[in-house]
């Protein structure tokens, strides 16, 4: 199975369809167990979360990168090559971000920089969200060592019990307790997770915890990697969840905020589908770059195009027909959503397909630093778009927003393009 494409797909978008299942699933069940306000504020968490879970800086594409290269033979030999004390130095960099995190969501909620009557439920949704630092850590390492399968057969099983437990929220469990729950679920799944990689990769317990030895062999090979790294990661974080605070900012009205959140969740359910189909084919994909077969690789990258193009399409036409009742359901009829909304969130997800496909595959080769000048036109679209449409449209600001926003998607998928075009004609 973990040799077939075709099965991993399957599996990869079944789990997909978990995680967007249970990511609606948080809309439909706070929307409805909080008061609107507290609501808002929920929403302004999750984007801390996104915040916090981002900025693990790409370190974990890195190690797939690496680990990779090792696990197919190539630089072993090398000084610079992949050491295993490399996961307990990632592992320990992980584990700091979430406590920093932490640490800066408890000072906001005890200063009232984020107003929340229930500040428990806030921090441990918050662990829980941070939980997937670990959880990305596991599924590369196992990814770069052929283990895609075992990953995703465990993940399809967390979800579906984090699922349940959240919807017990509406039968009236309580919404503290079900997240508690939800963490312990996702802390045993992921240790086991790591218990694999550890076994796979024939680790010992002071792999783990040489953070000297690991540190130092980081400094010493992949400082700028790793700069780079941070750079477009810091670029990518904003761009795609800074409209939440500049949209905070500019009004009080939930309307545009729960329009740009409704455009949020498509463009995250289609960048899981696209890189769900895109690690499918991952294995292939590295090996023929690194094997430098050209014709390959040109067949490889324009058939993961062409699906994340046709996922594209089918979001788009879904929205069409059922945008405006998915809408009124998903936030219970707080805002109304228009046909004009629903045709630009549908264009901006093609340019999207295109922008994922190119940073998922050349973030697992490693080209950091060709992405990181990618990213920058999106990333002042973004900071833009909302400043812009208030001074411009003050009456509409949130359409002219939606429509800026979409215009910086396509200008960065025509970047992307050329990029992709330049990796394949390179590698012929």
């Amino acid at each position: 199975m973990e040799a077939s494409a075709r099965i991993l797909a399957l599996v990869k978008l079944a789990n997909v369809g978990l995680t967007l299942i249970w990511g609606f699933a948080v809309t439909y069940v706070f929307v409805r167990a909080l008061p609107l306000r507290e609501f808002q504020s929920f929403l302004l968490l999750v984007a801390f979360g996104n915040f916090t879970i981002s900025a693990e800086f790409g370190l974990t594409s890195i190690i797939y990168a690496r680990l990779r290269r090792h696990w197919l033979g190539l630089g072993q030999d090398d000084a610079g090559g992949f050491r295993l004390e490399e996961m307990g130095v990632l592992f320990l960099f992980l584990g700091l971000l979430i406590v920093g995190g932490f640490a800066i969501l408890s000072v906001a909620l005890a200063l009232g920089g984020l107003h929340s009557g229930m500040p428990l439920l806030f921090l441990l949704f918050f662990l829980s969200a941070c939980l997937n630092l670990p959880a990305l850590l596991a599924k590369r390492a196992l990814a770069a060592v052929d283990g895609n399968f075992l990953w995703e057969a465990l993940d399809c099983l967390r979800r579906v019990m984090t699922i349940a437990l959240l919807l017990f929220i509406l039968q009236g469990l309580d919404p503290r307790l079900s997240v508690a729950l939800q963490l312990c679920v996702s802390i045993a799944v992921i240790g086991y997770a790591i218990a694999l990689v550890h076994g796979r990769l024939g680790m010992e317990v002071r792999h783990w915890l040489s953070f000297r030895v690991g540190g130092g062999h980081v400094r010493a090979n992949y400082l700028r990697d790793i700069g780079a790294s941070a750079a477009f990661t810091i670029s990518e974080i904003l761009a795609y969840n800074a409209p939440y605070f500049t949209i905070a900012a500019a009004t009080h009205d939930a309307r545009p905020m729960l329009i740009f959140d409704f455009f949020f969740k498509m463009s995250r359910s289609l960048s899981m589908l696209v890189r769900a189909t895109v690690e499918a084919a991952l294995p292939r994909i590295t090996r023929a770059f690194h094997a430098g077969d050209g014709a390959r690789l040109r067949q490889l990258v324009g058939r993961a195009l062409g699906v994340a193009l046709f996922f594209a399409l089918g979001a788009s036409g879904t929205l069409l027909l059922l945008g405006e009742w998915l809408f009124a359901k998903l936030f219970d009829g707080r805002a109304v959503i228009d046909r004009i909304d629903l045709l630009l969130i549908g264009g901006a997800l093609l340019a999207l397909a295109v922008i994922c496909v190119s940073v998922y595959v050349q973030g697992a080769l490693g080209r950091f630093t060709l992405l990181l000048g990618r990213s920058l036109p999106f990333l002042a679209g973004s900071l833009l778009s909302v400043p812009l449409a208030r001074i411009f449209a003050p009456e509409r600001f949130d359409l002219l927003f939606l429509i800026l926003y979409t215009l910086t998607l396509f200008v960065a998928a025509a970047i992307h393009g050329a990029s992709l075009r330049q990796l394949v004609g390179r590698r012929g």
